[in-house]
């Protein structure tokens, strides 16, 4: 008996992560029994990862509309933004937790490798890569292997293919224990009419496969990253890919001069699922259907069958369609480059993705139906049992936290809030020479050369908030996101999204789903800033349970008339103003998590109007060029925000006075992370006009000292050298990892 004619039995259909419900749906589908290759393409087709099963539904809470919106959310491999001028975004954000988790140096590159083909294909050269990572307490030394291994990934595959990591997030919690997460995001930029998309049409026009030649590395990734992580996880070695950015970097440089030739088609990574997913989904979107033959894929292991070849998810490799009669135009700059390319079939209008072996048909399948049309679940939601008591927990009953000196530098000390320059001094942040706001600051920002524009990237998300509140928490990923980017002068654009979270089939995990979705929902609808894009990582769970929801928001502005402004103190005599108000809102603090343990309570509550007016305030107060300096009030409250402000600017770093009246707790008042707040400085000269503006807007400010010293000084309840807060801050990540 060969592989082709295995018999299928409840327990391979079960091997294959599909239900008993699933398969006789196929099988109505096909109007027989699928054979086992069948089986492995609608395997991998309808799992979550590529199929959004689960949670397609919720995801159409989303707002994908907007005015500058020109590629929506699920219509292509990436979303893409008109920022005037001719010229175009195009971004994701994409998970890699579950190969990270097994193998963290190669599960982190080929995240990186997989995102930036998502950008190219579009027709857009990729400019700059971000991330938003999590992992388990730093103490661990598992967790440091699994940092260590992410970070090395991550810079290695960067660095070599020459696009800058220009900045991103790290926390660690004991919900990632054993189950990181790398959120990967990656942007390019192109002209209007460069934008080139994945649908096929044109029967009989080509069909080529571009790029590495394919192993069995990779086997049944998408479907991997559909299931719970366990013990067992280890021995799933074979379904991490292993990265060549060399390869990829030539595959970039040729896949854009091809799509400058006009000659193709359609384009399409073979990502997820590998040449599964890229003939089907190209095939489906343009409604018609693909023939290939498998044995004419390149291949660089021995004995490989159609069921291996068609779902392995070797990296580096492309699915081109060009126009019929110009093969030889593509076969010159396939050459160029030394770029193994060959034909492997044909555009057909008959709506199927067949597969043939040496022409003997393997696999026939209306293409719609694995793209479009696998299942569509309503799962059971339910709020979890102890939420409730979480969030009536109050501060207070923890009493006096002490020696209020010693807790700001033991919050500057937590890996979550401590300088992450162990982190990005890995990473090339400058090649291409266009970065001009470093990792460090509220958001990284990006020039454009040849015009007088910049992009204002940041990647943010307060798993602790959405784990004791996920609506608010929901809203606030998003509103911090865009206070950041507001922070550097930016108008917010538009967001891409990661939604990770645990396994779906159980209830209180897809309550928090929905709500956090519905959060996300409100505030993309309060700032203007629809969804892009993104992707859905669901069973993030490892032995010791699921991880606390995580959506991470990547969110894109755009900043014109003005220069980009930095987070850290300029002056000496410089005045300090607070916006915002500041309430007695500890819960779900890093201050209580840190000082005291405990991760409970009610989290801060966000008033969207008054964020979305903060950020109109940001943007007209650095277009009047008034502001030295702007820092959000986020993790660690007012008191690390004061800090960072005077330490961040790393060999120029200066102190502050602080005089204000208290009407707070003294904890409430320099440690809550009450939202919608932002440190600026501004030059005394300028203190009336920047007051001014403030009030036309009506929002809440106070000016509440003045830059200059050597110390942080606040009221009398803080006074720490700044040379004791730097070296606190910068040496936590590394005295632990080194």
């Amino acid at each position: 008996m060969t592989m082709q004619t295995l018999e299928i039995t409840p327990e391979i259909v079960q091997r294959h992560n599909l239900t008993l419900d699933e398969y006789g749906e196929i099988k109505k589908i096909l109007g027989r029994e699928p054979n086992v290759t069948e089986l492995g393409i609608f395997s991998v087709m309808w799992s979550e990862h590529c199929s959004y099963k689960n949670s397609k539904r919720v995801l159409a809470l989303l707002p994908k509309e907007g005015k500058r919106m020109l590629v929506k959310a699920g219509e292509e491999n990436a979303g893409v933004v008109d920022i005037g001028d001719d010229l175009v975004v195009v971004f994701k954000i994409e998970s890699h937790n579950h190969p990270s988790a097994v193998e963290p140096f190669q599960g982190a590159a080929t995240g990186v490798g997989g995102i930036l083909r998502d950008i190219f294909t579009m027709g857009a050269r990729p400019i700059l890569s971000m991330n938003s990572l999590r992992f388990g307490k730093l103490e661990s030394p598992l967790t440091r292997r699994l940092f260590s291994g992410v970070v090395s990934g991550i810079g290695f595959y960067g660095n070599c293919i020459g696009v800058p990591t220009i900045g991103g997030e790290v926390y660690f919690d004991e919900s990632y224990e054993g189950n990181p997460l790398v959120n990967a995001l990656a942007l390019g930029i192109a002209h209007r009419r460069e934008i080139v998309k994945a649908k096929a049409r044109g029967t009989g026009n080509p069909v080529f496969y571009v790029g590495a030649a394919t192993g069995r590395d990779g086997m049944g990734g998408a479907s991997f990253a559909s299931k719970d992580l366990s013990e067992e996880s280890e021995k799933d070695r074979p379904a991490v890919q292993v990265g060549d950015p060399f390869l990829e970097k030539l595959l970039l440089e040729a896949v854009l001069e091809l799509l400058k030739s006009g000659c193709v088609v359609a384009i399409q990574d073979m990502g997820a699922a590998g040449l599964t997913c890229s003939t089907c989904e190209t095939a489906s979107r343009g409604g018609m259907g693909i023939e290939i033959d498998t044995a004419k894929v390149p291949q660089r292991e021995t004995g490989m069958v159609p069921y291996e070849i068609m779902l392995s998810e070797s990296q580096e490799r492309m699915l081109v369609i060009l126009e019929k009669g110009r093969e030889a135009e593509a076969k010159r700059i396939f050459d160029k480059w030394d770029l193994h390319a060959e034909e492997i079939g044909f555009v057909t209008n008959d709506g199927l993705m067949r597969v043939k072996q040496n022409g003997a048909a393997v696999a026939e399948i209306p293409a719609k139906s694995l793209a479009d049309d696998a299942p569509v679940y309503v799962r059971e939601e339910r709020e979890p049992g102890h939420l409730r008591k979480l969030q009536n927990f109050d501060p207070k009953s923890l009493g006096d936290p002490g020696d209020l000196n010693a807790a700001l530098l033991k919050l500057l000390d937590s890996p979550s809030i401590a300088s992450k320059e162990w982190v990005y001094e890995q990473y090339d942040h400058t090649v291409r020479t266009n970065t001009v706001v470093l990792p460090g600051s509220d958001a990284s920002v990006i020039r454009l050369k040849g015009t007088k524009k910049y992009l204002a990237v940041s990647v943010d998300g307060n798993s602790t908030y959405c784990y004791l509140d996920p609506y608010e928490g929901g809203k606030i990923a998003v509103a911090e996101s865009a206070r950041n980017a507001a922070c550097s002068g930016a108008e917010p654009l538009s967001i891409t999204n990661c939604l990770n979270f645990g396994n779906p089939m159980k209830p209180e995990i897809f309550w928090q789903f929905r709500k956090c979705v519905e959060g996300m929902r409100d505030a993309c609808l309060a700032f203007g800033t629809p969804v892009s894009g993104g992707n859905v990582s669901f069973y993030n769970e490892s032995p010791k349970g699921a991880i606390d929801p995580t959506p991470t928001i990547g969110m894109v502005g755009l900043i014109e008339g003005c220069e980009p402004v930095t987070s850290f103190f300029k002056k000496e005599g410089d005045a300090v103003i607070l916006l915002g108000e500041t309430r007695e809102e500890l819960g779900g603090s890093e201050f209580l998590k840190v000082i005291f343990g405990v991760k409970a309570g009610l989290p801060p509550r966000l008033d969207l109007t008054q964020a979305k007016k903060l950020n109109d305030l940001l943007a007209a107060l650095a277009k009047k060029g008034l502001l030295q300096s702007a820092h959000d009030c986020s993790e660690g409250g007012l008191a690390v925000a004061l800090a960072e402000s005077c330490i961040l600017n790393k060999g120029m770093e200066m102190g502050v006075t602080i005089d204000t009246a208290l009407e707070l707790s003294p904890a409430g008042f320099l440690f809550g992370e009450s939202q919608s707040r932002v440190v600026v400085s501004v030059d005394p000269k300028s203190l009336e006009e920047a007051a001014r503006t403030v009030e036309s807007f009506s929002y809440p400010y106070r000016v509440i000292g003045k830059v200059g010293g050597k110390e942080l000084r606040v009221n009398d309840l803080i006074r720490v050298p700044v040379e004791v807060l730097a070296h606190t801050w910068r040496n936590a990540i590394r005295r632990r990892m080194e």
